[in-house]
C-alpha cells in the first residue's frame, strides 16, 4: 500500500523551523558541536506551559505542530517518537542532585527525563487519546518509528500517523563521549568536514516530525516507499546484498536510484563503508550527505528524510549537499543510507 509524507516540521542547526528557504545558504560552524536555531517556541508553546518544559520538550512539541499545521491535519490517528537519549538535561539534573544529596529534590526533571515524555506532551496539548507509542533503540530509534507508522497506514488508508524523531546534546554529554573517540578534539568546519584526516566527527541535534498518511493530497511531499534495519552486515559483499534486496522489495534496482544520501559525517575510521559503496554498487549514481548540516546524533536521518522528502518535492538539490558536483539528471527515487559506527545500518527509500 501506498503511503506519503503529508507534513513536515524540523528544528535543526540550519534555518529550517521557520523559513522556506531551502538550504540556499548553510549556516557555518566552527566548533565541536552543531547546536539548534530555535524558533520563537511562544508560537507554538504557552509561555506559562513552557516554563515547565525543558528544551528538548519545546523542541518536540513546537516541531510537531508545525508538522500538523504544514499538513494541514488538526488530529493525528496516532503519535509515534523515536530517541536515542531522551532527555540528557533532565537527567543531568537529577544525577546532579543526588550527587549534590539534597534534602529535596524537584521532581519535575525525574517526570521529564522518561523517554515518553515528548509524545506525551504532544498528546495533552492535542487532546489527542489515539494511539502513543515512544522507541528507544539507538540509532534505530527513528526507523523503527517508521516501520511502526508503515504498519498503522497500511492498516488503514485514512490513518494519519504523526512519527518524528528527536535527540539533544549537552556539554556534558558531549565530554563524556568524547572520551570514547566519537568526536573530533578540536573544532571543526562543519562545511569542510570532509578534508580533515582525523578520528571523530561533529556532534548534533535536531527534532524532525513527519505526518504519513495512505491519502495523497495537495500538501505531499513524496511517496514513503520502505524502510529497514540491519546489524553488523559482516562484510562489504552482504551490504551490497542486503541493499539489492531491500530495493528489489520494492520493484527497484540500482538502476532506478537517482540519488543515494549517504551518512558520511568527515570520521576515517566511518566513511570507509560509504566509499567502498560508491566504488561498487552505487558506482555511477549521485552522491549527497546531510551530516555536516546537522551533525552527528543518534536520529539524524530525520534530518535526511527532510532534505530527500524536500529534493523530491521542490525537483532541485542544493549544492552544499552533493559530492563531487555530480547532479542527478531526474529525481525520482531517492535512496537514505546511514549507519552509526559501522555497527547499526538503516535504509530509507522515498519516491516522487
Amino acid at each position: 500500500m501506498n503511503s506519503y509524507i503529508n507534513g513536515i516540521g524540523i528544528i535543526s542547526p540550519q534555518k529550517t523551523a521557520e523559513s522556506d528557504e531551502f538550504l540556499s545558504e548553510a549556516v557555518e560552524y566552527n566548533s565541536d558541536f552543531l547546536p539548534c536555531i530555535d524558533p520563537n517556541f511562544k508560537n507554538y508553546i504557552d509561555p506559562i506551559a513552557s516554563r515547565r518544559m525543558s528544551r528538548l520538550i519545546k523542541m518536540g512539541v513546537a516541531s510537531a505542530k508545525m508538522c500538523l499545521t504544514d499538513a494541514g491535519c488538526s488530529m493525528p490517528d496516532g503519535i509515534i517518537t523515536g530517541t536515542g537519549l531522551g532527555s540528557v538535561e533532565d537527567t543531568e539534573k537529577i544525577l546532579g542532585s543526588v550527587n549534590e544529596d539534597a534534602p529535596l529534590t524537584n521532581p519535575t526533571p525525574f517526570i521529564q527525563s522518561t523517554y515518553n515524555t515528548i509524545s506525551s506532551q504532544i498528546a495533552l496539548m492535542l487532546k489527542c487519546t489515539n494511539y502513543n507509542s515512544t522507541y528507544v533503540h539507538r540509532i534505530f530509534s527513528f526507523e523503527s518509528g517508521l516501520q511502526d507508522s508503515l504498519m498503522h497506514v497500511n492498516e488503514n488508508d485514512q490513518n494519519n500517523i504523526l512519527v518524528g524523531g528527536i535527540d539533544e546534546m549537552t556539554q556534558n554529554h558531549l565530554g563524556i563521549i568524547r572520551r570514547l573517540g566519537y568526536w573530533k578534539m578540536e573544532p571543526a568546519n562543519n562545511l569542510k568536514l570532509l578534508d580533515y584526516s582525523t578520528p571523530g566527527t561533529i556532534a548534533g541535534q535536531g527534532s524532525a516530525f513527519f505526518l504519513l498518511s495512505g491519502q495523497k493530497n495537495e500538501h505531499s511531499y513524496c511517496r514513503f516507499v520502505d524502510v529497514r534495519t540491519f546489524y553488523r552486515p559482516g562484510n562489504l559483499q552482504m551490504l551490497e546484498e542486503k541493499i539489492i534486496s531491500f530495493l528489489a522489495d520494492s520493484g527497484l534496482g540500482l538502476q532506478d536510484i537517482d540519488l543515494v544520501v549517504t551518512g558520511l559525517n568527515g570520521d576515517r575510521n566511518n566513511d570507509e563503508h560509504y566509499y567502498q559503496l560508491q566504488n561498487s554498487c552505487f558506482e555511477g549514481i549521485p552522491f549527497a550527505w546531510y551530516k555536516h548540516l546537522c551533525g552527528e546524533y543518534l536520529t539524524s536521518s530525520g534530518f535526511a528524510l527532510w532534505l530527500a522528502a524536500n529534493i523530491l518535492k521542490r525537483k532541485v538539490v542544493p549544492p552544499v549537499v552533493l559530492l563531487n558536483d555530480s547532479s542527478p539528471k531526474r529525481l525520482k527515487n531517492i535512496l537514505i543510507y546511514n549507519h552509526f559506527r559501522q555497527v547499526e545500518h538503516s535504509l530509507i527509500l522515498v519516491s516522487e
